[in-house]
């Protein structure tokens, strides 16, 4: 799929699951758990043991119209490349890293990398950033989204970290184009709970909905 397809199918749907998992069946269960509740973005965080192979799995299982699979942690150019060999039609990092940037440039394949200020988003931006991950969601808050857009209104940013079903419409009203989901989501998987995560998917969803309509 193009980049652009990918980046307006991500923007469309608004929602990113972060799977984080000790184990490479957990990551897959929690990942099947999130499609069934309607999640098409899934970023696989290269902490989880075998990353890479669970990212080649899930790109045989699944077509891209219904997975949009990406690599989260992604620390350099070399772990992104490995991550796109796999199969990972996206790459999303904690930080700004400009070897990374440009391979993932070279491939046509979007690159979301982190920033907690407004200098990092700017300078993600110059880069060539297609989506700013705001990173640690939880420290900032909706408020901080529309501070940026004050100076930067063609911002596109998408928090990760302290996005919940409670507060994710606030984010989305303050001009989000999508969110970043782990913990909050995924968290039934250390009980085993994985039905709770396909209910979670579908509340986040709708709370979404809701807040863009």
């Amino acid at each position: 799929m193009e980049c652009e397809k990918i980046l307006s199918r991500i923007r469309e749907v608004g929602l990113v699951a972060v799977v984080r998992a000790e184990t490479k069946d957990s990551a897959r269960k929690i990942t099947d758990a999130c499609i069934e509740g309607g999640v098409v973005a899934v970023e696989v965080a290269f902490t989880v043991p075998g990353a890479h192979e669970i990212i080649a799995e899930l790109a045989k299982s699944y077509s891209s119209s219904d997975i949009l699979l990406g690599a989260g942690t992604v620390l350099d150019s070399e772990t992104a490349r490995i991550a796109i060999l796999s199969g990972a039609q996206y790459i999303v990092s904690p930080y700004l890293s400009l070897e990374t940037m440009k391979l993932c440039h070279r491939y046509r394949v979007p690159i979301m990398p982190g920033a907690m200020t407004i200098k990092e988003v700017a300078e993600a931006m110059e880069a060539g950033a297609d989506i700013v991950k705001l990173f640690p969601g939880e420290l900032f808050g909706p408020a901080f989204v529309k501070a940026i857009h004050g100076p930067l209104p063609h911002a596109r940013l998408m928090p990760t970290g302290g996005v919940s079903v409670e507060n994710v419409g606030e984010w989305i009203k303050a001009g989000c184009v999508a969110v970043g989901v782990g913990g909050n989501l995924t968290a039934g998987a250390k009980s085993g709970d994985y039905a709770s995560i396909t209910t979670k998917a579908k509340h986040f969803l709708e709370a979404i909905r809701r807040a863009r309509s």
